[in-house]
């Protein structure tokens, strides 16, 4: 059955990789990488297994892995299977294209850009990339017990360790997060309709679940059972029991973002337009600025 977390890596990487592996499995988390004790005998064979045993696989992404023959069969033999795929971005000013592009296409990607700038960053990264590895199959991990060979350092909260019940969203210069309040809008369309407010203290209204729909996603809360909906007619955020068009969503990275808390863009497929909160209140913009972006927790 399988169980752990792959790495998939071009070989430059290598020690970026290897670090990042260590703190992983410091952390608990059943974690593989080739030169870890992962290959013996044939490498082929070895990959292979690697991959078949693997409940995520997390690849670097770079345009030498890119071009790398090696990393291109790991990961397609990895979507075959349908391994759970968590990519992790290393490169600056880049997307993937060809083959990675289309396997990653529409995958939320952890920034490791500017993990080695100092310590701080590389930290925040590695708590980025737990959480979103626990978001994705929290459930199908078995964690180990974390080393704790160093006693003279207080020791780090490890928040991945409790699997969240969907993906809470804060806005970035308001503070404020997406809350379903559960009361119904007077609309004249439709008596179907709840408002969605925001609101400054993070909880259980506030978690939404995310579904994969046809080249879009559909947040429901986990308290309500609605989803979130968007009405450009009315620039209105809300909540209904069914979704349709206008519950239709994009979670994209910010590529802008240079903070590694794992900023996000909310675009609403249907209306094309930038979730974004401008004095207090929801609003959808057009084009992108700072008021569309928010901070996944």
């Amino acid at each position: 059955m399988p169980s752990h977390i792959m790495l998939s890596y071009q070989w430059d990487d290598q020690a970026l990789v290897k670090k990042i592996h260590d703190r992983l499995k410091d952390d608990g988390l059943p974690v593989w990488m080739d030169i870890e004790g992962g290959v013996t005998g044939n490498i082929n064979d070895a990959i292979a297994a690697g991959v078949e045993e693997a409940v995520v696989i997390c690849p670097f992404m770079t345009p030498a892995y890119q071009a790398s023959r090696s990393c291109k069969k790991e990961l397609n033999y990895a979507d075959t299977r349908e391994v759970i795929i968590v990519p992790v971005m290393l490169a600056k000013n880049w997307e993937a294209t060809e083959w990675l592009g289309l396997i990653t296409a529409g995958r939320l990607w952890v920034d490791f850009r500017n993990a080695e700038r100092d310590e701080e960053h590389f930290e925040m990264c590695v708590r980025s990339l737990e959480e979103e590895i626990m978001f994705n199959a929290g459930h199908l991990l078995a964690e180990e017990e974390p080393q704790t060979e160093v006693v003279d350092q207080p020791e780090t909260p490890k928040h991945f360790r409790k699997k969240k019940p969907g993906r809470s969203f804060r806005h970035a210069l308001a503070n404020l997060y997406i809350y379903e309040s559960g009361e119904q809008i007077i609309h004249p369309a439709t008596d179907t309709r709840h408002t969605v407010e925001l609101d400054e203290t993070p909880g259980d209204h506030c978690y939404w679940q995310e579904i994969k729909g046809n080249g879009c996603k559909y947040y429901r809360n986990v308290v309500t059972n609605r989803y979130l909906g968007f009405d450009p007619n009315g620039d209105e955020v809300h909540s209904v029991a069914s979704p349709s068009e206008s519950e239709e969503w994009l979670l994209l990275v910010d590529h802008t973002d240079q903070s590694h808390q794992r900023a996000v863009i909310i675009k609403n497929k249907h209306s094309g337009r930038f979730l974004a909160v401008q004095n207090g209140s929801f609003t959808g913009l057009t084009s992108y600025n700072e008021d569309c972006k928010w901070f996944l927790e």
